[in-house]
């Protein structure tokens, strides 16, 4: 029986999201679509070939024609609606951060942990062809034992709609460090082997947002809003097992960059550097050092159906998504930390008391 998947949210994200899943009809089908503003739903509805419109976020998670729940919508929103979707039985696949900040993860991580369905989170970067290249060969062993990485993304000029959700700390939970900061964190944790992080040092900037300036093409600005996040984020992260992660991202910045993330990974037999479409494997050999060219190959499927096709195989087989609740609240917990050293100026310890 094709699983029966219902969206909320209409906008960019559930679009996409919408386009994936079409491409899967012999495992799914796409029977519910809603969105606050209705007639966008609507839209999306007649685009995709969508049966279903239901009035509310509340009606499409009771509707019986839905078995998994699939959400796009602003951060503050996560929880709420992953809870409730989760304690009416459904499959939850919710777009990144897991939550607006670690309390509200943890009470999606503690729904989840009381069900038996599955709750995975829409980190797509864990999917794109050149990661998945390089952690097959940390599976194999070829790095060692990895004790330090550094991971980012400078974007120079890329501040998202400014005034709106994007940029209110009330809404969105912060700036570039949960919008993209998350991505690269949870990339780099999972090519790391997911160690447990224990401490964090960071500071965070505002120094181009509050001067409007730093303005990037996605969404469209509402110069009456607010903007009380920040554009750059940095910080170093100690896990248990003594390795350490740096991390660094922005919005806006006056440096040279290509705007492409990227993660570097240094082990004790070999190393590996992704940056967008490509990467190497590097490592020494003869006293001589070598290097193994990545890239994406032809005609590859995105990693979005990939991630995609995850979901609906972990729903069919009641496997583990390798983007599980646990690994959501994980990121969760060390963006509050840096947010949290930020303000302080200490060191924070993490605190993994559920």
């Amino acid at each position: 029986m094709a699983v029966r998947i219902g969206i909320i949210g209409a906008g960019n994200i559930g679009s996409v999201h919408a386009s994936q899943f079409s491409q899967l009809r012999d495992a799914c089908e796409i029977t519910a679509i809603t969105d606050l503003y209705v007639p966008l739903a609507e839209q999306r509805a007649a685009e995709f070939g969508i049966p279903g419109v239901p009035e509310s976020p509340e009606a499409l998670i009771q509707s019986p024609n839905v078995d998994a729940v699939i959400i796009g919508v602003p951060n503050q929103y996560h929880a709420e609606l992953a809870v409730r979707a989760i304690e009416a039985g459904k499959h939850v696949l919710l777009e990144k951060p897991m939550g607006i900040n670690a309390a509200a993860a943890k009470q999606i991580l503690k729904a989840s942990q009381a069900s038996d369905k599955v709750v995975m989170i829409g980190h797509q970067m864990r999917w794109e062809s050149v990661p998945m290249q390089i952690k097959e060969q940390i599976d194999r062993g070829e790095l060692g034992r990895i004790y330090t990485a550094k991971t980012g993304w400078f974007r120079r000029k890329g501040i998202p709609g400014w005034g709106t959700w994007f940029t209110r700390m009330d809404q969105s939970g912060g700036g570039p460090l949960i919008d993209i900061g998350v991505h690269m964190l949870d990339l780099a944790l999972y090519l790391m082997g997911n160690p447990k992080p224990v401490s964090v040092f960071g500071s965070t900037y505002a120094e181009f947002g509050p001067k409007r300036k730093g303005i990037g093409t996605w969404g469209k600005p509402n110069w009456s809003g607010v903007y009380d996040v920040e554009d750059l984020a940095t910080a170093m992260i100690k896990m248990e097992d003594g390795s350490t992660l740096t991390l660094e991202v922005s919005w806006a910045v006056h440096m040279d960059t290509d705007n492409t993330p990227f993660v570097h990974l240094m082990g004790t037999e070999g190393g590996a550097s992704y940056r967008g479409a490509t990467g190497k494997l590097l490592t020494e050999k003869f006293d001589k050092p070598l290097e193994t060219p990545l890239s994406r190959p032809e005609n590859d499927e995105s990693e979005r159906l990939r991630l995609s096709r995850h979901f609906i195989d972990c729903i069919l087989t009641g496997k583990r998504p390798i983007t599980s609740a646990l690994t959501g609240y994980t990121n969760n917990l060390v963006l509050d930390a840096i947010y949290e050293s930020s303000r302080t100026g200490h060191e924070v310890k993490l605190d993994w008391n559920l």
